[in-house]
């Protein structure tokens, strides 16, 4: 059973490339389904597999827009001038964010690890998890679903321990301020909390392979955002319903 979980495949970097073209090109979700499923076929023969890969690549690109249409809209937008499939990882990982919470909670674990300079294992993430879900039955897969994930799209590294990855901090840059606002907002609709101080909002650990260059004066210009001053002099960013 779930539980909630939902990411319980691998997924690979070039199938969310793929994913994207099919958004890109208006297709619905039938079509979409049918188009990729030839496509992870090439990788993955059995069908039950190959359907659960679909479904999640299905609703990181189209599923997910019921719940956030105006960032989903803005993603495919973004696909029609952002050539580099180093700048669409901005999309796919935030879009993933928004329809995976449980991905989200392994990602933040991930760079709270790194960000202590320590080493990711799948047994380490596993009982930080437990602790905060309790033992989920599915838990165990899962998490090292999101790990090979994170592998696959070069988010993290292999070391010379087995099942022992590094963290590559800050290796996903752009020079499109649009583009870090947009992941910003996708991480702040994805928090648990309905607003962060700035400071927390920038440094979250699940955008640990980012590096964001925005700041308050900039978030305070845009409509999508509202920055409020708190009273112990600190500010506050949540998003405008």
């Amino acid at each position: 059973m779930d539980k909630g979980i939902g990411f319980w495949r691998n997924i690979r970097l070039s199938w969310l490339e793929s994913a994207a073209a099919c958004r890109q090109r208006g297709m619905g979700a039938a079509e979409m389904r049918q188009h990729l499923d030839a496509i992870v076929a090439e990788t993955i023969t059995g069908a039950r597999s190959r359907r659960g890969v679909v479904a999640i690549l299905v609703k990181v690109w189209l599923g997910g827009r019921d719940l956030s249409p105006d960032l989903h809209d803005e993603a495919v937008r973004f696909l029609e001038r952002l050539e580099s499939p180093e700048e669409r990882l901005w999309l796919h990982y935030g879009l993933t964010l928004l329809a995976y919470p449980f991905f989200r909670a392994v990602a933040a674990e991930v760079g709270k690890l790194g960000r202590q300079g320590e080493p990711v294992t799948p047994g380490v993430v596993k009982r930080w998890l437990v602790a905060q879900r309790g033992n989920l039955g599915s838990l165990d897969k899962a998490v090292e679903r999101v790990l090979f994930s994170l592998r696959d799209w070069g988010l993290l590294e292999g070391t010379e321990r087995r099942n022992v990855y590094a963290v590559r901090h800050g290796i996903c840059t752009t020079a499109d301020p649009e583009l870090e606002l947009w992941l910003l907002a996708c991480a702040l609709r994805a928090h648990p909390a309905e607003g962060l101080p700035l400071l927390d909002l920038v440094r979250l650990p699940e955008l640990f392979p980012f590096r964001l260059t925005v700041g308050a004066d900039m978030l305070r210009r845009r409509e999508r955002f509202m920055v409020v001053r708190e009273g112990g002099g600190w500010d506050a960013v949540r998003l405008r319903e």
